[in-house]
């Protein structure tokens, strides 16, 4: 855990991962900086005030009493222009690992000590360069792997999201202020809050509230990746179809009907989304016991899905296919989406025109929440054709930079607080409870939205947000 206390130190980590690179980059942020870089590195361009000159590459070598160490680039960042809001320097050398550690060891030797995880980061917030929220965001930028991960992560960093708990924040202050000084002049009798606004505000307010909790299953699709589940009967083809969508042998294929007796998971980023596919076993009535508890998972990961690809033999009766359908439909939320794909559409001797009759034939007796695709997966026809309608059921890519999406947990919990006070409120606004009371909840909503931002915290949470950083950041 990250200590709070000593926030003077000069400290120093390598940015960059470790391992075989051309560069590799060394970060230096503390009240000592510029004193400590002035005392390793010598620029070609020497002048006495080069650590002021801020904003500059200066070139030069890094030395150890005489002995030449490398040649680097060396940035000076004055503050509280910098990114931790101290003064900070960064050191571009050759990537060999002695060389780091060798520029590390200077470092150390000259009054720096080593960065511990998100501690770059921790200056940066408590020197009010970055609230909690943005802090979060630049991990969630770190780690992202998709497109819709990587705009997410931006949107919350460039501080979107935080004006808007802002906005809610400062509407409840305002609220609370007046109602709070109505007690100060209780014997006046003095009314300050107009008590009718106050609801609508509260009304307004956890209406907002919801929409950003509702979000979050689309916040949590984006960092964790779209769940799919693919289903259906034993030996309709799922396996194959895991492995041709992932484009490697993941899932073991077989003509033996109930190879997959447990769930086989992998992500894959497709039109810059990231898709969590699950593998599971077919759905059968079976006396095996092992198997039985394959498709026990199989109809709970159906619940946990946010899209389920029902996979259906073309070569049963429409009638058939249509019953598996139905029997998964009953299953279904109304806000997941079912793929219908109607596989080994090569097998069936039809033409063109006819596969496009069994297709709308499907269509017209399922809801609007299901879509049918023929495909073969053996054979990786129409496969295009089904990833593209799964981009669409997604709607991520419709998602502008300046939408504010809910993706993590700990705001979610926050949030669900803030909205049970203010429903705690509005209740003691209907049935006339007493100021000091209402005052009570409403505190306890401005609480749960400041701690979200960082405009109230404690040291416990903080450590436990900054932990999970990388070194360097």
């Amino acid at each position: 855990m990250l200590d709070f206390l000593h926030t003077s130190d000069t400290i120093c980590a390598t940015a960059t991962a470790t391992g075989k690179a051309a560069l590799a980059v060394i970060r230096i942020s503390g009240a000592k900086a510029k004193h400590i870089i002035s005392q390793i590195f010598t620029p070609v361009r020497s002048n006495e005030n080069w650590t002021h000159e801020g904003y500059k590459l200066h070139y030069g070598a890094i030395h150890n009493n005489g002995t030449h160490i490398d040649d680097v680039l060396v940035s000076v960042f004055s503050a509280p222009h910098s990114y931790t809001g101290e003064d900070s320097v960064e050191i571009s050398c050759h990537g060999s690992q002695y060389i780091v550690q060798e520029i590390l060891k200077l470092l150390l030797a000259h009054g720096a000590r080593l960065a511990k995880a998100g501690e770059f980061t921790q200056r940066a917030y408590l020197n009010g360069k970055l609230d909690l929220s943005q802090a979060e965001a630049v991990a969630d930028l770190i780690a992202s792997q998709s497109k819709a991960a990587h705009q997410l992560a931006v949107s919350q960093m460039k501080g979107n999201y935080a004006h808007e708990l802002s906005d809610l924040r400062a509407q409840l202050l305002h609220f609370s202020a007046m109602l709070e000084l109505e007690l100060d002049f209780a014997e006046e009798d003095v009314e300050f809050a107009n008590r009718d606004e106050l609801q609508k505000l509260a009304h307004t307010i956890i209406a907002r509230i919801e929409h950003l909790t509702n979000s979050f299953s689309v916040g949590n699709a984006i960092k964790n990746g779209v769940p799919v589940c693919i289903a259906g009967e034993p030996n309709v083809g799922k396996s194959t179809l895991l492995n041709t969508i992932l484009n490697e042998e993941r899932a073991i294929v077989s003509d033996i009907a109930g190879t997959t007796r447990d769930v086989i998971e992998d992500t894959i980023i497709i039109g810059g989304v990231t898709f969590r596919f699950m593998d599971t076993a077919g759905i059968r009535s079976t006396d095996n016991h092992v198997e039985q508890l394959g498709i026990n998972r199989t109809f709970a990961k159906i619940e946990q899905a946010a899209i389920v690809l029902l996979l259906v033999d073309a070569t049963q009766s429409t009638r058939y296919i249509q019953h598996n359908i139905e029997t998964i439909q009953k299953r279904l939320q109304p806000h997941q989406h079912l793929i219908v794909a109607v596989n080994k559409i090569d097998l069936i001797e039809v033409d063109d025109e006819q596969k496009t009759q069994l297709h709308a034939q499907l269509a017209s007796q399922c809801g609007e929440n299901t879509s049918i695709v023929n495909i073969s997966a053996k054979q990786q026809e129409n496969i295009h054709t089904l990833t593209s309608i799964l981009l669409e059921k997604t709607q991520l890519n419709n998602l502008g930079e300046n939408d504010i999406i809910l993706s993590n947990a700990r705001h979610y919990e926050c949030l669900q607080n803030a909205a049970e006070s203010l429903n705690t409120v509005l209740q003691g606004l209907q049935q006339g409870i007493s100021n000091d009371l209402v005052c009570i909840d409403l505190r306890h909503a401005l609480h749960a939205i400041g701690e979200i931002t960082g405009a109230v915290t404690n040291d416990e949470t903080l450590g436990y947000i900054f932990k999970n950083f990388c070194i360097g950041k």
